[in-house]
């Protein structure tokens, strides 16, 4: 039995990502152009992605819900697979990235399958659970604004059924999680919330170090 975690060089990752299914050439095409944006590293990595896609499939996601879209890629991925009557709640604030978001999605001819609030995430959640949707959802992304991370994840218990499961991604910050040294907002705010959820009787919780660390919830 390993005890040593491996490390992951580049040599390993990208040998891993030879490992991993092909990706479809829209998503490579988003992925390859938003590399490019200043912004970049605001995107869910590629194997966090496949990871979410391979979990839609296994638990049968038809309703999806996504808080922070960026250019569109993880939600273009998720609806290449939903089944024909499946749909994505999309939220997020920036016209500038989510409109070449909507352009993959046309390209990806998947428009039709998701919904785009353009408002801050939290008016959007509430509004889904004032208007009767509390378990609606199989599945929600929270990849946005890590300060408000908790409430998002409070709201989204509510909106996911038991079973599904709730993925919230940029857990770590770029290792910046573990320094000491760095109190800005959004650190207290992950580093307390990462400790809150051991404890949470609701969920069952793993948090796995992909990309840029991603912590899974399974609502009880």
């Amino acid at each position: 039995m390993s005890v040593d975690a491996l490390l992951l060089t580049p040599q390993i990752a990208k040998y891993l990502a030879q490992l991993q299914e092909n990706e479809n050439p829209i998503l490579r095409q988003i992925r390859e152009q938003t590399e490019q944006h200043r912004k970049g590293s605001m995107s869910a990595a590629r194997e966090t992605v496949a990871l979410l896609v391979w979990l839609a499939r296994l638990i049968g996601v038809c309703n999806y819900l996504e808080i922070g879209v960026f250019t569109g890629y993880s939600s273009t991925a998720i609806a290449l697979i939903l089944p024909e009557n499946g749909h994505i709640t999309a939220c997020d604030i920036n016209v500038t990235h989510t409109h070449k978001a909507q352009l993959a999605w046309q390209k990806a001819k998947v428009s039709d399958k998701i919904t785009l609030h353009l408002q801050p995430a939290i008016f959007t959640l509430q509004s889904l659970l004032e208007d009767g949707l509390a378990e609606h959802f199989d599945m929600a992304l929270i990849d946005a604004d890590k300060i408000a991370t908790a409430e998002y994840v409070e709201l989204c218990l509510q909106l996911i059924r038991k079973g599904g499961i709730i993925a919230i991604d940029n857990v770590l910050l770029q290792g910046r999680i573990v320094d000491d040294t760095n109190n800005s907002p959004s650190l207290l705010a992950m580093r307390k919330f990462n400790q809150q959820i051991i404890n949470d009787e609701r969920i069952y919780t793993i948090t796995l170090p992909m990309g840029d660390g991603v912590t899974l919830l399974i609502k009880k």
